[in-house]
């Protein structure tokens, strides 16, 4: 009888946000596979969990998903867990649940934290229907004709943001937006959390008042 594949969501910043049912799933799988085994394993330590751990990221998946699917095949049990939040989402995890689904080894999610719930729920933009984007595309080019097919979907968009790169897409939402109210969040859940709201002018300026830090989400309202 093959394993079960927990996805088990973990905090976005503060600890006390894990679920129960998510301790117990990693005491009792018998392995954890995750983006960073030295994040993870702080994670585990403070709850008194020892258990191994194996990486399993963006550059090393096509090698290590075979294996974890073999461990599933003969009878392990595994967590994926991602560096924050929920698995699969923005993240090399989907492609390990859709292989697992696929051998028919069943998959079980175990929800929590997701910075995309997080930042809507404190925004106050109309959350009733949204479109989630993830990153933007690198290039100018391709990043501005994204936001313009977005701009045409008529409804709450959100995305995430590295600090290298939130100036270049706050100032192309501006481009594409015009002085929309846009939300920037971060550090979401942590000691110096912000959840701003400001026109992308504003936004500008106080990024360039203070070098940006932190992971953000991003919120646009619904144009007309």
């Amino acid at each position: 009888m093959s394993g079960i594949l927990f996805v088990v969501a973990t905090p976005i910043g503060n600890l006390e946000d894990i679920t129960l049912r998510a301790l117990r799933v990693l005491r009792e799988v018998d392995l954890v596979a995750c983006e960073d085994t030295r994040r993870t394993r702080a994670l585990l330590t403070h709850f008194d969990i020892h258990k191994p751990t194996v990486s399993y990221y963006e550059h090393n998946k096509l090698a290590r998903g075979p294996q974890l699917l073999r461990d599933l095949a003969a009878g392990r049990s595994i967590a994926l867990v991602t560096d924050a939040g929920t698995p699969g989402i923005s993240d090399p995890g989907i492609l390990l649940v859709r292989e697992a689904r696929a051998q028919g080894i069943p998959v079980v999610p175990v929800p929590g934290p997701s910075a995309i719930v997080t930042a809507l729920s404190a925004s106050g933009l109309a959350a009733d229907g949204f479109v989630f984007d993830g990153f933007l595309p690198v290039k100018p080019g391709k990043r501005l004709n994204r936001l313009k097919a977005l701009r045409e979907v008529g409804t709450t968009i959100v995305l995430y943001e590295s600090p290298h790169r939130i100036v270049a897409t706050v100032t192309a939402i501006g481009e594409v937006f015009g002085e929309v109210e846009l939300v920037l969040a971060r550090e979401l859940t942590k000691q110096y959390e912000e959840i701003v709201t400001a026109t992308p002018a504003v936004h500008l300026a106080r990024l360039a008042a203070a070098p940006p830090r932190g992971e953000f989400t991003l919120a646009i309202p619904a144009t007309a």
